[in-house]
């Protein structure tokens, strides 16, 4: 993991720019924003208490074409509304250099939401999806490590169609991502 982040801060776009940029996946990315509601007020009432830090920052790979990115940012961003710390988002092929340090198994995977203090010290980071989605996926690539194989992508679909599954119909895969950053920034 990048020891340090600083030489990207004000690089990247604030997140309504990043929306309002959006030429793929606009609707989609805004219906799973208006979907999002909290279930829990000590899960809101937390985010809200980390508005007296003024030590985080936080940069976010992304692009507006990757599913994840779509599903997953909407919820990112309400959490980290909460706590007014400075946010960025990184478009992954324009910082491919920062993306290179932070790959999910060897891969390019995003979103990736990167905590940093002042100083551009990482903290920590989340992504790219809820652990139990990426479970599938970590599975499929200990199972399948010949990207060559003849049956890698046969094989892929399924995965994929298993971590939708994982996602579910609803809204309910977005409270695992609000507990999972809220255990996230609780340990720094």
């Amino acid at each position: 993991m990048a020891a340090n982040v600083a030489h990207k801060f004000r690089t990247g776009l604030k997140p309504q720019a990043f929306i309002e940029g959006m030429t793929k996946n606009q609707d989609t990315f805004q219906n799973w924003s208006e979907a999002f509601a909290w279930a829990d007020e000590q899960d809101q009432a937390f985010f809200a208490s980390l508005q007296h830090r003024d030590d985080l920052r936080c940069l976010i790979l992304a692009a507006e074409w990757c599913g994840d990115v779509v599903r997953n940012l909407p919820v990112v961003l309400h959490a980290l509304k909460e706590t007014e710390m400075p946010v960025e988002i990184l478009v992954m092929e324009d910082h491919l250099d920062l993306m290179d340090e932070f790959l999910t198994m060897g891969g390019r995977a995003i979103p990736v939401v990167i905590f940093a203090d002042t100083g551009g010290h990482v903290l920590a980071k989340w992504g790219p999806r809820p652990s139990h989605v990426q479970a599938i996926m970590t599975a499929f690539k200990q199972q399948n490590p010949d990207r060559n194989a003849p049956d890698y992508e046969e094989n892929i679909k399924v995965a994929r169609a298993e971590m939708l599954k994982q996602y579910g119909e609803g809204t309910g895969y977005q409270q695992v991502i609000v507990k999972e950053l809220r255990e996230l920034l609780s340990s720094i």
